[in-house]
C-alpha cells in the first residue's frame, strides 16, 4: 500500500507563518488571506535584509550612507565609501514564538581598489529553516529533513563622478525545501543593477539628500522538478535619504523607501496567465498587468519610512514603519533600533520588530549584526 506522505500540523503552521513573514507573495499567503492576485515568487530569503541598521528603519536603506550593507540594499552605494575595508556579521533568529531551530545568517565584507574609483564586496545569506519531522497517515514516524536556502553575491561598485555611482551584484541562489520525504533543490544564478546620486556637500545645518534605486534577483525562472516554473523574487526598490547636522559631532536622518516585486498579477485562475510569461517579460508586463489598472499596480508598492539619530558619533537612536496594503500582503510594522560604537573601526546594531498585531510571530525578535569599517592609514 502506497503511504501518502502528509506533514505535521504544526510544520503546516510553521510554513504558513513562514511565507506571511517572508513576503507574503506565496501561493500558500493567497490562501491564508484570502486574496487572489498576490504577486506570486519562490526563493523568497532573496528578499531579507542582514543589515539592522536598515531593519530598524522600517526597511529602508537604498539611499542611505554607504556601508558593508550597501552590497543588500544597493551596491551602487559602495562607490562612496569612506572606509578602505569593511565587514558585517549578523545573526536573526526567526519565528522564535514558534520554534528555536530557524535563523538567518550573515557575513559580507568589502575592500577599495587602491588605484581605481572601485569598491569590490561579497556576502553570504545563510537561512537555516530547520529540521521538519514527517509522518505517514497512520501516524508513524518517518524522520526528520534538514531544509535550507543561501545566496552567495559577488559585488562591484564604480564611482563614476563626484555625485554619481554604478553598481552590480552578480548571485547565485540555492534553495532546499523538504517536499514530503525528499529535499528537492532548485537553483539559479541573478544580478542586482544599482544607480546611488550622493547628496551634495554643504556647511552648516543644511539638510542633504542623496537617492537611489536597485533592480535585484534578475533571473529566469526556477524549477523544484516539477514541470511548471516559478518566478524568483526580482524586486525594484527606489528612495531617497536627506540628512542635516544637528551639531559639530551630532546628526539626524530621514529615510523613504518604495518597494514592487517585478512579478506579474496572477489572475483569478490560480495564476493561469502566468504559465507562458518569461521571467523578463514578467518584469515589463508587471508595470501595466493589474487586473484593475494602474490604482491595483500603487497597491502592490510597499513604503517604508525611517528616522536616526545619532548623537556625538557614539550613538544612534532609530524607529520606522513598513507598510503594505491590505489586498496585496498586508504586513504592517513598527520597527525600533539602536546602534553603539564600540571604538574607531567597530559599532554594534540591534534592531527590534513590533507588530501592529501582537499575534504576530515576527513579534519579540531581536537582531544584531557587529559591523566594521577599517581605513588603512588608521594605527591598529
Amino acid at each position: 500500500m502506497v503511504i501518502k506522505m502528509m506533514k505535521s500540523t504544526y510544520t503546516k503552521l510553521l510554513f504558513s507563518f513562514l511565507i506571511i513573514c517572508l513576503s507574503t507573495k506565496g501561493i500558500m499567503a493567497q490562501n491564508i488571506l484570502g486574496q487572489d492576485r498576490v504577486p506570486v515568487a519562490t526563493m523568497l530569503s532573496a528578499l531579507l535584509t542582514p543589515d539592522q541598521k536598515g531593519a530598524s528603519l522600517g526597511d529602508a536603506g537604498v539611499a542611505g550612507p554607504s556601508d558593508v550593507n550597501s552590497i543588500y540594499w544597493n551596491p551602487a552605494k559602495l562607490g562612496f565609501t569612506k572606509s578602505d575595508l569593511g565587514f558585517n556579521l549578523s545573526y536573526n533568529p526567526w519565528l522564535r514564538n514558534i520554534t528555536n531551530d530557524m535563523a538567518y545568517y550573515n557575513i559580507s565584507g568589502f575592500t577599495k581598489s587602491k588605484t581605481k574609483n572601485q569598491v569590490y564586496g561579497f556576502s553570504l545569506n545563510y537561512f537555516d529553516l530547520g529540521t521538519i519531522s514527517s509522518t505517514g497517515n497512520s501516524g508513524n514516524f518517518l524522520g526528520t529533513y534538514p531544509s535550507k536556502e543561501y545566496v552567495l553575491t559577488g559585488s562591484i561598485s564604480q564611482q563614476m563622478s563626484k555625485r554619481f555611482s554604478l553598481g552590480v551584484n552578480l548571485k547565485y541562489i540555492n534553495s532546499s525545501p523538504l517536499v514530503a520525504t525528499t529535499v528537492i533543490t532548485a537553483q539559479t544564478v541573478a544580478a542586482d543593477l544599482g544607480m546611488y546620486w550622493a547628496a551634495k556637500e554643504s556647511e552648516g545645518n543644511k539638510w542633504r539628500t542623496s537617492y537611489g534605486i536597485n533592480l535585484s534577483n534578475i533571473s529566469g525562472k526556477v524549477s523544484y522538478g516539477a514541470n511548471d516554473k516559478s518566478f524568483i523574487p526580482t524586486n525594484l526598490r527606489f528612495g531617497l535619504a536627506t540628512s542635516k547636522n544637528i551639531s559639530a559631532e551630532s546628526s539626524f536622518t530621514l529615510y523613504l523607501d518604495f518597494n514592487k516585486l517585478m512579478v506579474p498579477t496572477p489572475d483569478a485562475n490560480n495564476g493561469s496567465n502566468l504559465k507562458d510569461v518569461t521571467a523578463i517579460g514578467g518584469i515589463f508586463s508587471s508595470l501595466f498587468d493589474a487586473p484593475d489598472g494602474f490604482g491595483e499596480e500603487l497597491r502592490e508598492i510597499s513604503t517604508s519610512i525611517g528616522a536616526d539619530l545619532n548623537l556625538n558619533k557614539l550613538i544612534s537612536l532609530r524607529a520606522g514603519y513598513f507598510h503594505e496594503d491590505k489586498a496585496k500582503g498586508n504586513r504592517n510594522y513598527f520597527t525600533t533600533g539602536l546602534g553603539l560604537k564600540i571604538d574607531q573601526k567597530y559599532h554594534l546594531d540591534f534592531s527590534y520588530i513590533l507588530p501592529t498585531e501582537s499575534s504576530s510571530p515576527l513579534a519579540n525578535t531581536l537582531r544584531i549584526s557587529l559591523v566594521g569599517d577599517i581605513s588603512r592609514n588608521v594605527a591598529k
